[in-house]
């Protein structure tokens, strides 16, 4: 990995993510030797909106049974299990963060799913997968941290079929004044790689990946994040919460977060873009 790479692996994955997990699902009451899917609900999704927002893009984005889906940025796995228990889909997730994958594949094991989701670990700007080995792309809240969009966005048309479905919510650029820091994508500054809505849309269609919808969420995000606070400010240490997966500075972070938002320094976006035949 290049020294950027190993940043984003060391912001995200500083401690054993699947032994804290563990620790904190049996605090919590449940036994780690029999997981089920709802056992996981309140951690698996830490993207902005968990899993409801995952089921929104799903249906958003047409997403069918049968289909071949690419997760960019999986994290623990949560979206690709969804997607796969809910909507039918078969999901291979890549995430740069070494930790992410490995907890990914534990939980995915411990409750039975690895038959329909993998994980890898990677950079989603250079896929180890074929031309055209997907129906379609995903991604949730992870292209804040890449530097080369434009080299991302080549790389997901490219293992997209013709007319296959590049999904995906993100943060973008708002006001342009700077971001109040730490945040969840970046404790410093040289890992947030914001851009404007403008400057996303002329990068997809320059990557052959034509828009088919693209709305602002920013308003929904922001009561997400106040009943997700409320959540953590609530929770004990039997109580699982996204502080499980982000242990440090979780409180300053959705704060920051909030403040980002409702400032105007950014805003949310999801999107649809079909891959050029």
């Amino acid at each position: 990995m290049g020294a950027g790479e190993q940043a984003i692996d060391r912001h995200y994955g500083s401690a054993d993510i699947s032994a804290r997990i563990l620790a904190a699902l049996a605090a919590a009451g449940k036994d780690p030797a029999q997981l089920a899917r709802s056992d996981l609900a309140a951690i698996d999704e830490f993207h902005g909106g968990g899993i409801a927002s995952t089921r929104e893009l799903a249906r958003y984005a047409g997403l069918t049974a049968g289909m071949a889906v690419l997760d960019i940025g999986c994290g623990i796995g949560g979206p690709a299990r969804t997607l796969a228990a809910e909507f039918g889909c078969r999901v291979s997730g890549i995430d740069l963060t070494r930790e992410f994958v490995r907890a990914a594949e534990m939980l995915t094991e411990r409750i039975g799913m690895s038959a329909q989701c993998d994980f890898r670990h990677g950079d989603g700007a250079s896929l180890p997968w074929p031309d055209a080995s997907f129906d379609a792309v995903w991604s949730q809240n992870m292209l804040m941290n890449v530097p080369d969009k434009a080299a991302l966005f080549v790389e997901v048309a490219r293992v997209l079929k013709p007319g296959g479905r590049f999904a995906f919510e993100s943060v973008v650029a708002g006001s342009g004044e700077a971001i109040h820091l730490p945040c969840f994508w970046a404790s410093r500054a040289e890992l947030s790689h914001l851009v404007t809505r403008e400057a996303l849309e002329k990068l997809l269609e320059q990557a052959g990946l034509d828009i088919a919808a693209l709305d602002d969420t920013t308003a929904s995000v922001i009561a997400q994040g106040h009943k997700r606070k409320a959540a953590v400010d609530r929770a004990d240490a039997a109580t699982l919460s996204i502080a499980v997966i982000v242990p440090e500075d979780v409180t300053t972070k959705m704060d920051n977060a909030l403040r980002n938002n409702e400032e105007g320094r950014t805003r949310t976006v999801k999107g649809v873009c079909r891959r050029r035949a």
